[in-house]
Formats: C-alpha cells, sequence, structure tokens
C-alpha cells in the first residue's frame, strides 16, 4: 500500500505533523469507521468520516465522529445552506478525486467548504482518512480544521 498520496502530501506541504496508521479495509463494513476503529483498536468517537454532501445544491465536505449521525439540518445551517442531502457516490469520487471508503477532507481535486464537527477539538488528536482505504492520518483536530478552513460546529448526533 502506497502511503502517499495527496492528503499526506497536503499536510506535509502544510506543515502539519501527523502518523499514518494502516489497516485491513473492509468493504463489507455495515459503517466503515466503526470497522477502522475496530481495527486501530481505539474508541469510535475518535475515528471521524468525511462525507460529501451538497448544500443548496453545491458541493461540501463533512467530518463527523465515526460512532455518530450527521444531521444534514446542522451541516447546511453550519454552511449559511437552507438544505443539505448526501452526495452520489460517483459525484463524490470526481469532486473529491479518492474512491469512496478512502475519501480524506486534505488534498481534494477541487476545494470545498468544510465543516467538522465540534468533538474533534476535545481529542489531542483525530483520526480522518488519508485518501486511501484502510489508511488514518492521525492530527491534532484543530490543525485539521485549521487547514481546511472549516467551520466548526455541533453536527453529529448520537
Amino acid at each position: 500500500m502506497a502511503h502517499a498520496t495527496r492528503a499526506t502530501k497536503a499536510l506535509e506541504q502544510a506543515g502539519i505533523p501527523f502518523e499514518l496508521r494502516s489497516y485491513d479495509y473492509d468493504p463489507d463494513a455495515d459503517s466503515i469507521g466503526l470497522a477502522a476503529a475496530q481495527a486501530l483498536g481505539v474508541d469510535p468517537g475518535q475515528v471521524f468520516k468525511t462525507l460529501m454532501i451538497l448544500a443548496d445544491g453545491k458541493p461540501a465536505c463533512v467530518i463527523a465522529p465515526s460512532d455518530g449521525e450527521v444531521s444534514l439540518k446542522r451541516a447546511a445551517a453550519a454552511l449559511g445552506a437552507k438544505a443539505a442531502e448526501m452526495m452520489r457516490p460517483a459525484e463524490a469520487e470526481r469532486i473529491a478525486g479518492y474512491k469512496v471508503g478512502g475519501i480524506s477532507p486534505f488534498g481534494q481535486m477541487r476545494k470545498v467548504p468544510v465543516v467538522i464537527d465540534e468533538t474533534a477539538l476535545l481529542w489531542d488528536a483525530i483520526f480522518i482518512n488519508g485518501g486511501q482505504r484502510g489508511l488514518q492520518v492521525l492530527v491534532a483536530g484543530e490543525a485539521a480544521a485549521g487547514l481546511l478552513g472549516a467551520v466548526v460546529a455541533d453536527i453529529a448526533t448520537g
């Protein structure tokens, strides 16, 4: 597995410290984020999933803990939109430039607005997809939010 991805290169270029963690990706898992947390032996609340949405019809990226659900209504509000919906997988892959299951918020093909759940700042570091299935980066939530220019908001439930 190659560990140099656009995501890791973006972090390196920004001078953001991170650690790489690999695990055996299970494409049949009910929840890829929960499977990653189990494989890495960490709290599921520390592993954040990256979702691509349409906020008022425009692409955006949402980063939330894998053990919760994203409130699309709250995500839309955080982005200044009236409504949000999940992006179709093929469209998410085209805009992000990553395969579903390996979508990272770092190094996407197209810069889009990002919202990250406020719980990311409660951890010393969080796991976020590193741009490849089975690859996570461990990075400070505050540093990730800063690099991405993310809005920090309460967007997760459960």
